[in-house]
């Protein structure tokens, strides 16, 4: 457990610090979507996203196989206030200097703060961070992975099986050139 605690206080450093001096994430921008199927459950304040799903607001982009976005009900200028996306199979969320992967997310627009599950990678720089979730507030942009895993083994084609992480961080930092 040390080694974990040692290992995120010298990554989060490390990771944060180009984040911070990026400008804001607007959470405030106007989603744009894609999909190659949508189903809107107006009753249930929700639309359900399918097929190379694509979603775009301000300089983030979010992909995913299946993407649910759920919206309170209230519409203004015509359009209903969306207060959260869950994003299922092979999730990408891309920002300028960013780029993360796993097999879920969420993106919670009120606390506008990103959490991914299940063999997650992060890229920023020269450096790559992998665990089990990873948690990126769009306000600051700090990004935390830590290495709760999510459904142990899974199956997958062929039937071969591959274990979810087992509560560790991993990564690699690049190091600049010396003189």
């Amino acid at each position: 457990m040390k080694k974990i605690a040692c290992l995120l206080a010298c990554a989060l450093p490390l990771l944060s610090a180009p984040a911070v001096a990026q400008t804001r994430h607007n959470s405030d921008a106007p989603i744009d979507f894609a999909a190659e199927h949508i189903e809107l459950q107006d009753k249930a304040n929700r639309a359900i996203l399918s097929g190379n799903v694509s979603v775009k607001q301000a300089e983030m982009t979010l992909t995913a196989a299946r993407m649910t976005v759920a919206y309170t009900g209230q519409v203004v200028d015509g359009s209903p206030q969306v207060s959260r996306l869950d994003a299922s199979g092979g999730v990408t969320v891309n920002r300028p200097d960013q780029s993360a992967r796993g097999q879920y997310a969420v993106y919670d627009l009120n606390r506008r703060v990103v959490t991914m599950l299940g063999a997650v990678t992060l890229n920023q720089g020269g450096n790559t961070v992998n665990g089990g979730r990873l948690t990126i507030n769009l306000d600051s942009g700090r990004a935390v992975i830590d290495g709760s895993s999510v459904g142990g083994a899974r199956t997958g084609t062929a039937g071969t099986t591959s274990t979810a992480p087992s509560g560790r961080v991993t990564g690699r930092f690049s190091v600049p050139k010396r003189n």
